[in-house]
C-alpha cells in the first residue's frame, strides 16, 4: 500500500517519457518483495530436501553402523540394554570366529567364480543384444524388443521352478558352477539400459565408420563400447552386486557345503548349537559387504551417469 501511495503521489503525470523514467528508477521497490518471497520458498524447499535426505541417510546408515560396530563387540555387549553405540572393549575375535566356524574361504572362492562369470556373461549378452536391436535390421525387431520388455515384468521367483527342473533334472548340473551361473547369464534389464544409451549416440560417427569400411564387429568394439563406457560400467557394477548377493538360486541348486556361496555362509553363522552369536554373524556380514562396497564407491559416478542417460535418452 505504501508503494502504491508513493506511485499515486509522486509519479509525474505530464508526459509518457517522464512516467517511464520514474518507473525504471523505482522498479526495485516493487521487485524486492517478490524476490524475497521467492528466496523464502527456495529456502523452505531446500530445508525439506535436506530433511528428507537426512531421514533416508539414518534409515540406511543406522543398520550399517550397527552391523559394523557389532562386529567388534562381544556378545554380552551386543545384548546389553541400553545399547552402546561404540565398542567398549573392541575385539577382532569375531572375524576369526566367522572365518573358522564355516569354510568361509571356500565360500569366497565360489562367490568370486560365480560373480566373475555370471557378470561377464550378462555384460557380453547385454552389449551384443543391445547393439543388434539398434544397428541391425531383421524382421519383427520391434516385436522381439517388446517381448524382451515383457520379461522385465516377470519376477525371478516365477522362473525358479522351471530353471531347477531344467538345470538339475535334465542337464544334471546341480552342485556345479555352470548350474549356478547359466540360468542368470542374461537379463532383460541390461539389454534395455544399453539399447537406450546406444540410441543416443551420434549417427554421424557410425556413418563415418561405414565409410571407412568397418564391419559390425569392428564398429561395436572400436566405436560403440568406448562411447557407451558409462552405461556399460554402471550395468556391470549392478550385475556384480546382484551376483555377489544372490541367495535364492544358489540355495536351491546346491545342497553340498563345498558349493555354497557367501550369502548362504552367512545363514550358516546365525545358528550354532542353538545359540545365535551375533558378533561372528556381523563380522561375517562385514566381510561379505566390504569388497562390493569398495567397488561401488569407486565407480558410483559411472552408475549415476549411466542410469540417467539410459532413462532420459533414446
Amino acid at each position: 500500500m505504501e508503494n502504491t501511495a508513493k506511485l499515486t503521489q509522486h509519479s509525474p503525470k505530464h508526459s509518457w517519457q517522464s512516467r517511464t523514467a520514474w518507473r525504471k528508477e523505482n522498479a526495485a521497490q516493487f521487485v524486492a518483495p517478490i524476490s524475497w518471497v521467492g528466496q523464502r520458498r527456495s529456502r523452505v524447499a531446500d530445508g525439506l530436501g535436506y530433511a528428507g535426505m537426512l531421514i533416508v541417510l539414518l534409515m540406511i546408515g543406522l543398520p550399517v553402523y550397527w552391523m559394523t560396530t557389532g562386529a567388534f563387540k562381544f556378545d554380552n555387549e551386543i545384548y546389553q540394554l541400553p545399547p552402546t553405540w561404540w565398542p567398549q572393549q573392541p575385539t577382532l575375535q569375531n572375524f576369526a570366529d566367522a572365518w573358522t566356524s564355516v569354510p568361509f574361504g571356500n565360500f569366497y572362492i565360489n562367490t568370486i567364480v560365480t560373480t566373475f562369470f555370471g557378470s561377464g556373461f550378462e555384460i557380453f549378452f547385454g552389449v551384443t543384444s543391445a547393439y543388434a536391436f539398434v544397428f541391425l535390421r531383421f524382421p519383427k525387431r520391434d516385436w522381439v524388443f517388446l517381448i524382451l520388455l515383457a520379461a522385465l515384468m516377470i519376477p525371478n521367483q516365477v522362473t525358479v521352478l522351471p530353471n531347477y527342473l531344467t538345470v538339475a533334472r535334465v542337464l544334471g548340473w546341480a552342485n556345479t558352477y555352470q548350474g549356478i551361473v547359466l540360468p542368470g547369464a542374461s537379463v532383460a534389464y541390461g539389454t534395455f539400459l544399453l539399447r537406450q544409451y546406444y540410441m543416443s549416440l551420434p549417427q554421424e560417427i557410425f556413418d563415418a565408420a561405414k565409410v571407412d569400411g568397418a564391419d559390425h564387429l569392428r564398429t561395436m568394439w572400436s566405436v560403440v563400447i568406448p562411447l557407451a563406457k558409462p552405461a556399460t560400467i554402471s550395468f556391470g557394477l549392478l550385475s556384480i552386486v546382484s551376483k555377489w548377493n544372490d541367495y535364492l538360486w544358489p540355495l536351491i541348486i546346491t545342497n553340498r557345503e563345498e558349493w555354497y556361496v557367501l550369502p548362504i555362509g552367512i545363514r550358516w553363522l546365525t545358528v550354532q548349537e542353538g545359540y545365535i552369536s551375533w558378533g561372528p554373524v556381523m563380522a561375517g556380514t562385514v566381510l561379505v559387504v566390504l569388497p562390493v562396497l569398495v567397488i561401488f564407491l569407486y565407480a558410483q559416478k559411472y552408475i549415476v551417469e549411466g542410469i540417467a542417460a539410459g532413462a532420459v535418452k533414446g
